[in-house]
């Protein structure tokens, strides 16, 4: 089991308009022959963490799932937690976006970006 976050990400408004209004997080289980179970959390950030975001998702083997969150938030942080599937079978990557869909690249982190 893994608790990956991605640490406070800072989104203030700049001009009057936060740079991401959404967060992708994509995830691949890269493994085979092992399902894979993910819970993911979203937290905005004040001065305490406040949960907004609980998913539970089961994957197949070779799945790739793709979830979409509301982001138009002065800070959030996520955090994804693996079951028993090796760590190294999971590709995970959060993404900001602009509420066109344009992706923010500096609100982005991949899996090898992503802290312990």
């Amino acid at each position: 089991m893994a608790i990956l976050s991605t640490g406070p990400i800072e989104n203030n408004p700049v001009s009057g308009v936060r740079p991401a209004q959404l967060v992708t997080v994509r995830i691949i289980n890269r493994s085979s022959t092992a399902a894979a179970s993910v819970v993911i959390e979203g937290y905005y950030l004040t001065a305490i963490r406040n949960l907004y975001v609980s998913e539970v998702i089961n994957m197949a083997p070779n799945e790739s799932v793709s979830r979409e969150y509301f982001a138009d938030l002065d800070s959030y942080e996520f955090v994804i937690t693996t079951g028993e599937i090796i760590e190294a079978d999971l590709g995970i990557s959060v993404w900001g976006k602009q509420a066109g869909g344009q992706l923010v690249e500096a609100h982005r982190v991949v899996s090898h970006e992503v802290m312990d």
